[in-house]
């Protein structure tokens, strides 16, 4: 135990007693951390707003048992663009409570790390449509749980497809797609284009009913990979 310096992205906050808060931060060097910070809801507090949800920051931190305590905490980037746009904070929100299901406490994810920075600053210069299931499509290969696109995913033939299943992990051609997703041949060259080195192509897309099919599957595929309900997808639906 002792004190040490990371780099965090706070994922959320919640209260604890009258004046302090439990930070958690998706950090660079130790995963998942959970920290208090004592005062921050004092009018005087030396944090400020720079413990928000959103907010990249370079810590100080004293190492606790279960949880650490914040002595520091300086912003690198506040994304200002994103928290004062309520549709840019609700797409970033569904991106946060993703990584906060995913990310491991102590454990040292440097590539989520830098997906979901690369997501917020990508939200910050312009609120495409497929930021964030573009991020959740990334999000899934990361963890190793990759869409089979190229072939049908139950019987292997070239297709074409037409459908996607979540249980099979991918598209699915004519004779196999019994009760999967219907999918357009669109949605799924997007899909490809995130996946295969063209994201930056990908988010140049103007919304359609193409982007839209691929939000639909990137929310439910990562909430059957989680096991649950993402909270702020049904803010996300209403923005």
């Amino acid at each position: 135990m002792g004190l040490y310096r990371d780099q965090g992205i706070v994922l959320r906050t919640i209260r604890l007693g009258e004046a302090d808060r439990i930070v958690t931060l998706a950090t660079q060097g130790r995963g998942k951390v959970r920290a208090v910070a004592k005062g921050v809801r004092k009018t005087k507090s030396r944090f400020g707003a720079r413990l928000e949800p959103t907010s990249h920051v370079a810590l100080l931190l004293y190492e606790g048992r279960e949880l650490d305590i914040v002595t520091q905490a300086e912003v690198v980037e506040q994304f200002r663009t994103v928290r004062e746009d309520l549709d840019r904070l609700t797409r970033a929100t569904a991106m946060l409570e993703a990584v906060d299901q995913v990310v491991q406490e102590r454990q040292a994810n440097a590539g989520l790390y830098q997906m979901l920075l690369g997501a917020l600053r990508a939200l910050a210069a312009h609120d495409a449509p497929l930021i964030v299931p573009g991020f959740f499509w990334k999000l899934l290969s990361l963890e190793g749980f990759h869409p089979i696109l190229d072939r049908c995913a139950a019987c292997d033939g070239p297709g074409p497809l037409v459908a996607f299943d979540l249980v099979e992990g991918g598209a699915l051609c004519r004779g196999c797609a019994r009760g999967a997703i219907g999918v357009s041949d669109t949605a799924l060259t997007l899909i490809r284009r995130i996946l295969g080195g063209d994201l930056a192509g990908a988010l140049a897309q103007p919304a359609s009913p193409a982007t839209a099919e691929v939000e639909r599957l990137a929310t439910r595929s990562l909430e059957h990979h989680l096991e649950r309900r993402l909270r702020s997808v049904s803010l996300l639906d209403r923005a």
